[in-house]
């Protein structure tokens, strides 16, 4: 049987609550696997109104405090996936997405998906380095 690794759930009131049974993030092992954030207000939980460029600022901001919540932070990501309803937003998205990640970019795999939850334009997960 193989040996369970030590993990911590991490969840902040600064990013959208968990809308089904899954956790914001997981630190383990040294790192820190974040939930995909859409562009939620977490205010308010509804979807932030506005183009991809409004939407991938929101998700941003929304990473950024999940991974300050788990002690991490944006300059410690080492991969992100990116999901977005089209791919045709693609120069919009990586102008606001470089804005955070830019200088020493994380790798990243970025896909068109058919849809995403609540009918968002853009989703972004990472995995990061804990502290």
């Amino acid at each position: 049987m193989a040996e369970q690794a030590e993990r911590t759930v991490v969840a902040t009131e600064k990013a959208p609550a968990a809308i089904g049974p899954y956790s914001q993030a997981i630190v383990a092992n040294g790192f820190v696997f974040t939930a995909g954030q859409i562009p939620v207000d977490p205010e308010t939980m509804k979807l932030v109104e506005g183009d991809i460029t409004a939407q991938t600022e929101r998700v941003m901001q929304n990473l950024a405090e999940v991974l300050q919540a788990a002690g991490s932070g944006l300059d410690r990501i080492m991969k992100t996936t990116c999901f977005l309803a089209d791919l045709n937003d693609f120069a919009a998205f990586n102008a606001v997405y470089g804005r955070y990640l830019g200088a020493d970019a994380p790798s990243r795999s970025t896909v068109q998906v058919a849809k995403l939850p609540m009918g968002a334009l853009v989703e972004v997960e990472c995995v990061a380095l804990a502290p």
